[in-house]
């Protein structure tokens, strides 16, 4: 949460070939980062990860075109490792009752950013017509500030060990000076780690479940690109909307981060009881992105993606409405919590003695759709970016569906074995 408050809130400033040179190097580097996770260990990899995230957040204090391209690759690495730490960490302190819960309480904290680093920027700059070096620097001081916060807090995360369950806990220095000394003695061992673990990543993804799975997967890439980078740029461009068009990015932040909490929060409690599986969540995800989907298209002009400096006048099938464009903004927010909730879940289900390679295999197959959908943004009309998103929607639900009932069939006939 305190990260991507700080990582989210920049996404404002960013242009679309930026964001696909992250998700580009945050695709490829998924096939290193198991490894890397295997080595060092999830909690050290977090850390280090997030050491990175801090720093390209303080590039943008003084930036130049230099370190912007720099930190860009830099911090495309470094999601993938976070990403896979992130997967095997909640993993391993699951249990299979447990991890549909988890994966919801993890996924509502996380949207808590969009819902904090939204209200701040628009708290800072609402009524400035002009923002001033000053006034950017102070934002990206405090956004610095508050990543070194998430990142240092990665060490309170705890480390199951069943063999030392009764013994006293470690402090938090102690832990990771005893991590960082066993890492020089792994070292010559990297290698092999890398292979061994590559080829399990390669294995888990030419199964079954993660074939099915990969259809939703890559729909999850496509519409985070779509709420996160080109619906904002689209309200923004409706002069319709009058001057305070550009201030309600913000507000639109705001409605996302209350659909994922709300959603979040809701799946994770259901899940706890479990009886109707993930399949009934996913497709209320799929309902509620088709109804934003629809009011979008008849809400928002189609050139407003390709406007987002000189915006449009253009007028789409309704007189535009602020408050239809926020409400599809929660909506696209509590759509995507169904979708990624119900995905961690099943992979942490279906992967537990392999999550690292599982979760990287899934920030794979997302990030490098995020990356094509980033590329894509900048040269097709609003109507055509919703049918790609309608039709790859449709395919992930169905997809997922076969997985879910796949794996269901699976746990009863290992509940019958065991008993």
């Amino acid at each position: 949460m305190f990260m991507f408050t700080a990582f989210q809130t920049h996404l404002v400033f960013l242009f679309s070939l930026s964001m696909s040179i992250i998700y580009g190097v945050f695709s490829a580097s998924n096939l290193i980062a198991p490894s890397v996770v295997a080595v060092i260990g999830p909690q050290l990899s977090m850390f280090f990860s997030g050491l990175l995230y801090s720093g390209y957040i303080a590039m943008f204090i003084y930036p130049y075109t230099w370190s912007f391209y720099t930190a860009s690759v830099l911090v495309g690495i470094a999601a993938a490792v976070l990403w896979t730490a992130q997967g095997n960490v909640l993993a391993i302190n699951s249990s299979d009752s447990t991890i549909g819960r988890n994966s919801g309480i993890f996924w509502a904290l996380l949207q808590f950013s969009l819902f904090f680093g939204n209200l701040y920027i628009y708290c800072a700059w609402h009524g400035h017509v002009h923002i001033t070096d000053k006034d950017r620097q102070t934002v990206f001081i405090s956004l610095t500030v508050i990543s070194l916060v998430g990142c240092f807090l990665f060490f309170l995360i705890r480390k199951p060990d069943p063999e030392s369950s009764n013994s006293e806990v470690s402090e938090p220095l102690l832990l990771f000076l005893r991590d960082l000394n066993s890492l020089c003695y792994r070292m010559p061992r990297v290698l092999m780690a890398f292979l061994l673990i590559s080829v399990q990543a390669c294995k888990i993804f030419v199964t079954k479940e993660m074939l099915l799975l990969s259809v939703s997967i890559g729909y999850t890439g496509l519409e985070l690109t779509f709420y996160s980078g080109v619906y904002g740029t689209c309200i923004g461009a409706m002069t319709r909307f009058g001057q305070d068009a550009k201030s309600l990015i913000g507000i639109s932040g705001i409605c996302i981060g209350v659909g994922e909490i709300l959603g979040g929060g809701v799946f994770g409690m259901l899940n706890k009881c479990n009886r109707f599986g993930r399949n009934p969540v996913v497709l209320l995800g799929l309902i509620t992105h088709f109804v934003a989907f629809y009011l979008i298209f008849l809400n928002i002009a189609s050139d407003a993606p390709l406007a987002p400096e000189a915006g449009t006048d253009l007028q789409a099938y309704i007189s535009p409405s602020v408050g239809v464009a926020l409400l599809c903004s929660f909506l696209l927010g509590l759509g995507d919590s169904c979708f990624n909730t119900q995905l961690l879940s099943i992979i942490g289900f279906l992967f537990r003695e392999n999550s690292a390679p599982a979760f990287a295999v899934f920030k794979f197959i997302q990030s490098i759709m995020a990356a094509l959908a980033f590329f894509y943004s900048n040269y097709l009309l609003l109507h055509w970016q919703l049918l790609i998103l309608v039709l790859s929607g449709f395919m992930g639900s169905m997809t997922f569906f076969m997985a879910e009932w796949h794996a269901e069939s699976s746990r009863r006939e290992s509940d019958y074995d065991s008993i």
